[in-house]
């Protein structure tokens, strides 16, 4: 019985060692995922904030154009020739939405991983 009681007192203190270095070892490696999909999380933001405005109508077009309208309606002689009607949106071209969706589905993976990283620090 004492050497029964004595092996599982080695072997839990043993066990207990090696749990703990494997936990640090995963502990450190979820941070660095943490600090990685943060930095790639917001670079990936900072592209997304600037090509959104590629997927909507110039307004400064649109503006410009009824400002001329305005004008020409006030005054005759001005802009004479002049076509008033606003050109046609045809939307963003098909390249701008397929890069736009993987810079999402990027960011949405950036973030997943940042959350299993959090869940897997917390358990």
């Amino acid at each position: 019985q004492d050497t029964k009681s004595r092996f599982w007192a080695t072997y839990m203190h043993e066990a207990a060692e090696h749990d703990g270095q494997i936990l640090d070892k995963y502990k450190s490696d979820m941070d660095i995922v943490l600090i990685f999909a943060g930095l790639f999380s917001a670079v990936t933001t900072s592209f997304i904030v600037n090509m959104q405005q590629n997927l909507a109508p110039d307004p400064l077009t649109e503006t410009n154009m009824l400002l001329k309208k305005l004008i020409h309606t006030v005054d005759n002689s001005t802009f004479l020739g002049d076509n008033f009607d606003t050109p046609p949106w045809t939307g963003p071209s098909s390249t701008e939405i397929w890069v736009q969706s993987l810079i999402y589905a990027s960011l949405s993976a950036s973030l997943l991983a940042a959350l299993g990283a959090m869940l897997g620090k917390q358990w």
